[in-house]
C-alpha cells in the first residue's frame, strides 16, 4: 500500500500567536510552512492550525478538549510564551501544561512539546524557574521535546516583525527547518 493511499497523518499545531501566524499571510504561517516541508519530503500529512494570538496555558486548558475533536495523531504543543511575557507563576504554567499533555494523551495522540524561554527582563530567578518547566515536563511525561521554539530566530531583527517578538515569514522558515527533524522523529513513532 502506498503512503498516499492511507489516511493522512493529522498534526495539530496547538499554540499561541507563534502558531496562529500573527502578522503573516496564511500561506506564510508555521502550520502551512510545516505542511509544505513535510509533503516535500514525502510525508502524507494534514497540519491543522490551532493557534490563537495571546493564548496562555490557562487558555490552552480551557480549549484543549475542543481542539482535540479533530482527532490528531500528533500534537505540537507550543504554549507558555505569553505566560512568561506576563510574568505568571512558573508553577501555574507547568501545572497547566501538564493538564494539557494528559488530556492530549488521553485522546490517544502523540505529543511534541515545544519549549519556550522567559524574557530576560524578569530576572535570573524567574528565568531559571520558567525555562526549566519544559524539559522537566518532557522528561516526567516522556513526550518528545524541542527545547526552544524560537531557536535561531529570537532577537534577530531580520527574522522578526517590527515588534521584535513575532517571526516574519523568513523567521518561520528558520523555525520549520530547525524543528523539522524532531517532527519527523515523532511521526516515525506514529506509523
Amino acid at each position: 500500500m502506498s503512503e498516499t493511499s492511507r489516511a493522512p497523518i493529522k498534526i495539530l499545531a496547538f499554540g499561541d500567536s507563534l502558531i496562529a501566524g500573527f502578522g503573516l499571510q496564511n500561506y506564510d504561517g508555521f502550520s502551512e510552512q510545516l505542511s509544505r516541508s513535510l509533503k516535500r519530503d514525502g510525508y502524507h500529512v494534514i497540519v491543522i492550525n490551532a493557534g490563537i494570538s495571546g493564548d496562555t496555558t490557562a487558555g490552552g486548558v480551557a480549549r484543549v478538549d475542543w481542539v482535540m475533536r479533530v482527532n490528531p495523531d500528533l500534537v505540537i504543543l507550543e504554549l507558555g510564551a505569553n505566560d512568561g511575557l506576563r510574568g505568571f507563576d512558573p508553577n501555574v504554567t507547568k501545572n497547566n501544561l501538564a493538564i494539557i499533555i494528559r488530556r492530549i494523551r488521553a485522546k490517544g495522540a502523540h505529543v511534541l512539546l515545544a519549549g519556550m524561554r522567559a524574557p530576560p527582563n524578569l530576572g535570573d530567578d524567574y528565568g531559571v524557574a520558567f525555562d526549566d518547566i519544559f524539559p522537566d515536563l518532557a522528561k516526567k511525561n516522556q513526550v518528545d521535546f524541542y527545547p526552544f521554539f524560537l531557536d535561531g530566530v529570537a532577537s534577530k531583527s531580520e527574522l522578526n516583525l517590527v515588534d521584535g517578538i513575532h517571526p516574519n515569514k523568513l523567521g518561520i522558515k528558520v523555525i520549520v527547518e530547525r524543528i523539522l527533524p524532531t517532527v519527523k522523529r515523532s511521526l516515525e513513532k506514529i506509523r
